[in-house]
Formats: C-alpha cells, sequence, structure tokens
C-alpha cells in the first residue's frame, strides 16, 4: 500500500469513528463560523460517507458547532465596537450600516450561513449590539437550513 493510500484509510477510520468524527466535524464547524477562512462542508461530506449512519448527530453536531463560533464572533464584534468608539467618531457607513441593520434586527443574522458575508454579519451584529439570544437564535436556525440543504444534495447524488 502507498504511503497516501494508508493516509486517506487512517483519515477514513477516524472520521468513521463516532468520538473522533463528531469531534472533527464541531471543530471544523466552529473555526469555520469565526473569522477564519475555513469550510467544514468536507468534512460533513467526508464524516457521511464513511459512516452514513451519522447523520443527525452530525447535522446537529455540525449547526451548534457553527452557532457557537457565529457566537463567538458576535462577541468579537461586540468588544471590536466598544475599542473603536472609544478611539474614534462615528462615520456615516457606521450610520448606514447601524440603519440597515435596525431595520432587520436580529432576522439579518439568518444570513449568517452566506459565504464571505456571513460570518462577518455575526461581527456586526455584535457592533451594533443587537441583542445576543435572538441573533443566536436565527444564526442558528440559518445554519441549520444550510446543513441541512447540503446534506440533503449530498444524498441525493
Amino acid at each position: 500500500m502507498q504511503p497516501m493510500d494508508a493516509w486517506i484509510e487512517t483519515v477514513k477510520a477516524v472520521l468513521a469513528s463516532p468520538e473522533y468524527g463528531l469531534g472533527g466535524l464541531f471543530a471544523a464547524s466552529f473555526l469555520s463560523a469565526t473569522l477564519l477562512p475555513l469550510g467544514s462542508e468536507a468534512v460533513l461530506y467526508g464524516l457521511l460517507a464513511v459512516n452514513p449512519s451519522l447523520l443527525w448527530p452530525a447535522l446537529l453536531t455540525a449547526t451548534v458547532g457553527n452557532t457557537l463560533g457565529g457566537a463567538v464572533t458576535w462577541w468579537m464584534g461586540r468588544g471590536a465596537e466598544q475599542m473603536y468608539e472609544q478611539m474614534t467618531t462615528p462615520s456615516s457607513l457606521h450610520g448606514r450600516g447601524r440603519r440597515w441593520l435596525a431595520r432587520f434586527g436580529p432576522r439579518a443574522c439568518l444570513l449568517s450561513w452566506l459565504p464571505v458575508v456571513g460570518d462577518p454579519l455575526c461581527a456586526v451584529a455584535g457592533w451594533m449590539k443587537l441583542p445576543f439570544w435572538p441573533c443566536l437564535f436565527y444564526m442558528a436556525v440559518g445554519k441549520w437550513a444550510r446543513y441541512m440543504t447540503i446534506t440533503t444534495v449530498f444524498l441525493m447524488r
């Protein structure tokens, strides 16, 4: 067996075990919801490819990890806003962003699943001091819908 084949088999064995596969999925989902440029979809695909019986635990794990990562990003935005307010005066861009988010409120966090803009949206929600618990709820709903869609597409192929 080639070294690469052996490595792939080892990774598949780890992903197939619920205690390691779900932990890795949680970590990938959590980190991908922060401002780090990561994704958790490949880990979800890999886990379900080698152990399809983990469908519901994997969806729940990915959603919880991604939502908690979004919560951390919300708090990062809140802290950044507090530092910014101490150092500067608000700009017109700041006012426009505040008006847009005031219009949608925590419901804007439904879009936290979007690539590129979703994670910064969580930070901006914290920055704009939107209420934490409603934001967390809408993040969870949006992220659950995203993982359900991704998994449905995966299972249909």
